[in-house]
């Protein structure tokens, strides 16, 4: 038990003013008897926030995210940067889903806000690509000019890319303008030093599956060693179709050995039955047995019972 979540021993129980002053000034949010929701019928911000399709419910477990809401006036603050956001391209219907993610936008400086916006737009980054990347990457916006601006300096060298094949990796994952670098730097090593792709391979797997820069370091590891040393796969044919590291294991190993099981799995583009990793992996379990197993849905269901 927390001795801060013992009530006073009475209702009547005197309090100092300077506790009650304490009290009014910091509503603490979360408490567990009430919610942001309690608050919405004496806060204009709240009800407009709620009609626009903010989950209060999600913004309070944003950490200081339900205090800061409560301190914000509709017309002051919130109005002008929601005029800012569709502004920017976040669609009406968008505004209530990106703001339960980040509720801070609204306590940032508009002009602080135009400037990131700005900086994207000297760097090229077309309006509707902006807007793609705002509303997939909802922080991308708290993030100050100079950060952006490393972020994309450090995909840049780090992957050997042009500008534009910079800008198109961050357009399709823009959470790597957010994230922290620590990982991606890790997951690079990993691709390197352990599973041996060499430094060009790196860059062009990094680049057809941005993901695998902030994917977790044991899959790439378990999906690799699979691929490669049970399904004897080499190192070009995996830079080929890196998507494959995207799919789950389990899908992988099931379909490979009913291909094994059928006497079909071949991976060597230079053989007649050649399967590749784009048809083993990304094709519906229907798809796959007809088209490149050659047998029914009911077989491959039948088979993987016994494993």
């Amino acid at each position: 038990l927390d001795w801060d979540d013992i009530p006073p021993s009475s209702a009547l129980q005197e309090i100092s003013e300077e506790e009650a002053v304490q009290i009014i000034a910091e509503p603490l949010l979360p408490l567990q008897s009430s919610t942001l929701r309690d608050y919405v019928d004496h806060s204009e911000t709240l009800t407009k926030l709620v009609h626009l399709g903010v989950d209060l419910s999600q913004v309070e477990k944003r950490q200081k995210a339900g205090q800061l809401l409560l301190t914000l006036d509709f017309e002051k603050d919130v109005r002008k940067i929601l005029l800012f956001l569709k502004d920017v391209g976040v669609e009406d219907n968008q505004l209530g889903p990106f703001l339960t993610k980040n509720p801070y936008i609204l306590g940032e400086d508009l002009e602080a806000l135009e400037t990131r916006v700005a900086y994207l737009k000297s760097k090229k980054f077309g309006k509707a690509e902006i807007a793609q990347m705002v509303s997939r990457a909802p922080y991308l916006l708290l993030f100050s000019v100079e950060r952006l601006d490393n972020r994309l300096g450090f995909f840049k060298n780090e992957l050997g890319l042009s500008v534009k094949k910079t800008k198109d990796l961050v357009i399709r994952l823009p959470r790597l303008l957010t994230g922290k670098l620590e990982p991606v730097k890790e997951n690079l090593e990993v691709c390197q030093s352990e599973l041996g792709f060499q430094h060009n391979e790196v860059q062009q797997i990094a680049f057809k599956t941005p993901k695998i820069l902030t994917a977790s370091k044991k899959r790439l590891r378990q999906t690799f060693d699979y691929l490669h040393n049970v399904m004897g796969v080499p190192h070009n044919m995996l830079t080929r179709f890196p998507q494959v590291f995207n799919s789950k294991l389990l899908r992988i190993k099931e379909r490979h050995m009913f291909l094994k099981f059928l006497g079909r799995a071949q991976y060597d583009p230079v053989q007649p039955s050649y399967i590749s990793l784009d048809q083993l992996v990304s094709l519906p379990d229907e798809v796959f047995c007809t088209e490149i197993a050659k047998a029914s849905i009911q077989d491959f269901q039948k088979f993987l019972k016994t494993l």
